[in-house]
C-alpha cells in the first residue's frame, strides 16, 4: 500500500490515503487554520511538521500523536535534518528598533529534548537551510561568503571554516564519510568564475582542491551531486548574451578523482532540466529548442542513449531508478512519458494539463500531479497516476478555495521493493490513457490545410536511438584512435573472403543527374511531383553517403524509411 498524501491550502492541513485505498484519513488531526504557510516531513516519513500562524507543531505519523509544540507562529520555512533529530525553522529577518540589532531568525530545534538549541541570523530566504550529510556527521552554512562547518550537531562551536574568496553558493555531498563539498565563486574584473571540490576537512594549501573548473560565462550556477557523492554536475547560465536574449548555458561534469569535462549536447538551445539517476551512474539532460531533446549520459559524460525529441522540459526518475518520466509542464500541455530504463522502451504516455507540481511516490510506481496556487488560482486540485499511464483519482477543490501544496509522505529506503514493469500492465492501460472522443481537442490546422484530409505536422519529432547501439558522439569532437581505425576499415570496404553486401534496390532516380520533367497541365500536381522527386533525390544522396561509411543522424535515418511511400505517391501522381 502506498503511503498517504499531505495537503496544505486555504482549508488548512489535511491528509488522504494513498493507493489503493484512496480517501480521507480520519486519524490525522486536521488543522483548519487558513494561515498554514509551510509543511514538512522528515526524510523517513516518521514525523510531520507545520506552522498554522500561531504555533509550529511536530506530529508522529505512526499514531498522529503530538511530539512537540514550538511557540513560533511566523515561520516561512521548515526542514528536518536527515535523521529527524533537528527541525530548522526560518522566519523573516527583522531588526530591533531599540538596539538597532538584527533578531535571530534561524532556529534549530531539538526534537528529542523539545528545546531550541541554537538561534542564528540568516537574512536571505534563498539558501536559508543548513546542509547536513545523511549521517548528520557534519553540517554546513554559508555565513558572509564563508563556509562554517559543525560536527555532531554541536552548533556552539565552529569546527572549521572554508575560506574561498567570496563564495556565493555551495553543494555538500550527502553521502560519506569521506565528505566532499563543492563551492562556487563568481568572477569579477575580468577573472573567471570557478567551482572547486574539496575533501572535508582538507581545505588548506594550493593543492587541496580535488577538482577545479573555471568558466567565464556564468552569472549563476546550479550544482547537483550524485547519490554516492563521487561526481558533480554544474549548470552555468548567464542572464543575457550576444547570441540569445535568454543568455547562454553550459553543463560541466566534475568528479572527485579530478576529472572535469564539458558535457557536449547535440542540439542548440536552452537546458531545461538535469537529473541524476538514483543509481548514481547515469544522468539525464533535457535540452534544445522545442521540441526538446533528452539524452542519457554515463560517468564519462558520454551519451549512451537518446530519447528523441518531444514536448518535454522535465525529467524525473522514480526512487528506484528503473522508470523515467519525461514531462512537459508550464507552457506545454502536460505530456507524461514513462520509460523503462532497463529496456530503454516507452511503456506509456498520457497528459496531465495545468500541472504545477510533480512527485513520485516512494513505492516507485505511483505519481502525484497537482495544480496549485499562487502559480494557478483556478482549477486547483490533484491527480494520482499509475506508471502505466492510468489516472486513479482526480480531486478538484471548490472554486472559492485554493490548494497550495501536495506531497507524498516519504518512506525509508528499502521499505518498498523495486516495481516490476510488465507488458500486460502497459497493455491494460493503453486504452484508458486515450482521451474520450467528446473530450478530444481539435488539432490546429493552418488555413491552407483546412477542409482537406492531408496530414499536417507542426513539428518533426526525432525517434529514440537504438538501445543496442551507442549514441554517436558530437561531430565536432575529435575521434579517438579506435574510432579512426574503424572509420578507415569502413572506407576500405569488405576484405577478401568476406561476402559483399547486395546493393540496395534503386529507386530509379540518379541523385547526380537532373530529372527530366514533363508538365501535366495542372500546376498543383506539377508542384507535388517536383517536391516528391526532390525528396527522393535527397534520399539517394543519403544512401550514397551511408554506403561510403558516413554515420547518419537519427532524422536522416528516419528520412530513408520514407522512400517507399514517396515512390508510391509519385507513381500514383504520374499515372493519373
Amino acid at each position: 500500500m502506498a503511503p498517504p498524501i499531505a495537503f496544505r491550502g486555504s482549508d488548512g492541513v489535511w491528509m488522504v490515503n494513498g493507493p489503493p485505498d484512496l480517501g480521507t484519513r480520519p486519524n490525522f488531526p486536521e488543522d483548519k487554520s487558513k494561515w498554514c504557510k509551510v509543511i514538512a516531513f522528515s526524510s523517513d516519513g516518521s514525523l510531520i511538521s507545520w506552522c498554522n500562524g500561531e504555533k509550529t507543531l511536530i506530529v508522529r505519523t505512526s499514531d498522529y500523536k503530538q511530539v512537540a509544540q514550538i511557540d513560533k507562529g511566523k515561520v516561512n520555512c521548515l526542514k528536518f535534518s536527515p535523521k529527524g533529530t533537528i527541525l530548522a525553522l526560518w522566519e523573516n529577518y527583522t531588526v530591533d528598533r531599540e538596539t538597532n540589532q538584527g533578531n535571530p531568525n534561524l532556529h534549530l530545534f531539538s526534537v528529542q529534548s523539545g528545546e531550541i538549541i541554537k538561534s542564528l541570523i540568516q537574512k536571505k530566504q534563498s539558501n536559508w537551510d543548513p546542509k547536513w550529510t545523511d549521517d548528520e556527521g557534519i553540517c554546513c552554512r554559508n555565513v558572509n561568503n564563508e563556509l562554517h562547518f559543525f560536527e555532531g550537531n554541536e552548533f556552539d562551536t565552529i569546527k572549521t571554516k572554508l575560506h574561498m574568496q567570496k563564495i556565493s553558493t555551495f553543494a555538500l555531498a550527502s553521502s560519506g564519510p569521506p565528505y566532499h563539498i563543492a563551492g562556487y565563486v563568481p568572477g569579477s574584473k575580468g577573472q573567471p568564475s570557478f567551482v572547486r571540490i574539496y575533501k572535508y576537512p582538507n581545505f588548506g594549501g594550493p593543492q587541496a582542491a580535488l577538482a577545479n573548473k573555471s568558466f567565464f560565462k556564468a552569472d549563476d550556477v546550479q550544482m547537483k551531486w550524485n547519490k554516492t557523492g563521487t561526481a558533480l554536475l554544474v549548470l552555468t547560465s548567464t542572464e543575457s548574451s550576444d547570441k540569445s536574449y535568454y543568455g547562454d548555458q553550459g553543463l560541466h561534469f566534475m568528479a572527485i578523482n579530478g576529472e572535469c569535462s564539458l558535457v557536449n549536447l547535440s542540439k542548440n538551445g536552452p537546458i531545461y532540466h538535469i537529473e541524476w539517476s538514483p543509481r548514481a551512474t547515469e544522468f539525464v539532460v533535457v535540452y534544445g529548442f522545442m521540441p526538446a531533446k533528452v539524452s542519457l549520459f554515463n560517468m564519462k559524460a558520454e551519451p549512451i542513449f537518446d530519447f528523441g525529441t518531444g514536448p518535454r522540459n522535465f525529467a524525473y526518475f522514480n526512487p528506484h531508478g528503473n522508470i523515467l518520466c519525461l514531462a512537459g509542464f508550464g507552457n506545454l500541455r502536460g505530456n507524461l512519458e514513462f520509460w523503462d530504463m532497463r529496456t530503454k522502451k516507452l511503456t506509456a504516455q498520457t497528459q496531465s494539463p495545468d500541472t504545477t507540481s510533480f512527485e513520485w511516490c516512494p513505492d516507485g510506481q505511483h505519481i502525484l500531479t497537482a495544480t496549485t496556487a499562487p502559480r494557478l488560482r483556478v482549477a486547483n486540485g490533484y491527480r494520482i497516476w499509475h506508471c502505466s499511464g492510468n489516472m486513479l483519482q482526480q480531486v478538484m477543490v471548490d472554486k472559492e478555495k485554493e490548494l497550495w501544496e501536495a506531497v507524498w509522505q516519504p518512506a525509508a529506503e528499502g521499505v518498498y521493493p523495486t516495481p516490476v514493469i510488465t507488458a500486460s500492465s502497459v497493455t491494460a492501460v493503453a486504452a484508458a490513457a486515450q482521451p474520450q472522443p467528446e473530450q478530444k481537442a481539435q488539432a490546429y490546422r493552418p488555413p491552407q490545410a483546412r477542409g482537406t484530409s492531408a496530414s499536417i505536422k507542426l513539428h518533426e519529432y526525432e525517434g529514440p536511438s537504438d538501445p543496442n547501439k551507442k549514441v554517436s558522439q558530437d561531430p565536432n569532437k575529435p575521434l579517438t584512435k579506435n574510432q579512426k581505425k574503424r572509420e578507415a576499415k569502413k572506407a576500405k570496404g569488405p576484405q577478401e573472403g568476406q561476402a559483399r553486401a547486395e546493393p540496395a534496390p534503386s529507386s530509379g532516380y540518379n541523385a547526380s543527374e537532373p530529372v527530366a520533367f514533363t508538365s501535366s497541365g495542372d500546376p498543383e500536381k506539377d508542384k507535388k511531383i517536383k517536391n516528391l522527386r526532390k525528396k527522393i533525390q535527397q534520399i539517394e544522396k543519403l544512401k550514397e553517403q551511408q554506403k561510403s561509411g558516413k554515420q547518419l543522424e537519427l532524422n536522416q535515418i528516419e528520412k530513408l524509411k520514407t522512400e517507399g511511400s514517396l515512390l508510391q505517391e509519385l507513381a500514383a501522381l504520374e499515372i493519373s
